[in-house]
């Protein structure tokens, strides 16, 4: 990856198009937007892949994320939370939970932060 400096911030290009990243959100996302964005979505689309694998039917995942940050401490985030909101037929609690299981071990994001920020989640069942 290549950032160029911009007046307000970075750029960068990917294949699907520019990223803006800023310390002031009115000229791109702040880094630690995307710091929680790569951990909530990179958690959902394993626990995606691991339910599907199990032959679940889910037909719609929701993730709020809850972030708590240590200002002491140059505004680092201590904490992500991850409220799961699962949309599907017959799906158990159990069944669920050992999926969230197997998706931190196997999110890449969840990985790289495990030692730095302490990640945590939890779910509900939605009709």
């Amino acid at each position: 990856m290549e950032f160029t400096m911009r007046e307000n911030g970075f750029q960068t290009q990917f294949e699907y198009g520019s990223l803006d990243v800023s310390g002031d959100a009115d000229y791109g996302f702040r880094p630690y937007q995307l710091m929680v964005s790569s951990v909530a979505v990179c958690s959902g689309g394993v626990l995606r892949k691991v339910l599907a694998k199990m032959r679940l039917d889910v037909e719609d995942i929701k993730i709020k994320a809850d972030v708590v940050r240590n200002k002491e401490e140059a505004d680092r985030i201590e904490s992500i939370h991850m409220h799961f909101i699962l949309k599907g037929n017959n799906l158990s609690p159990e069944k669920i939970e050992k999926a969230l299981r197997v998706t931190e071990k196997n999110c890449s994001m969840v990985q790289s932060v495990k030692d730095s920020i302490h990640i945590s989640d939890s779910f509900e069942l939605v009709s």
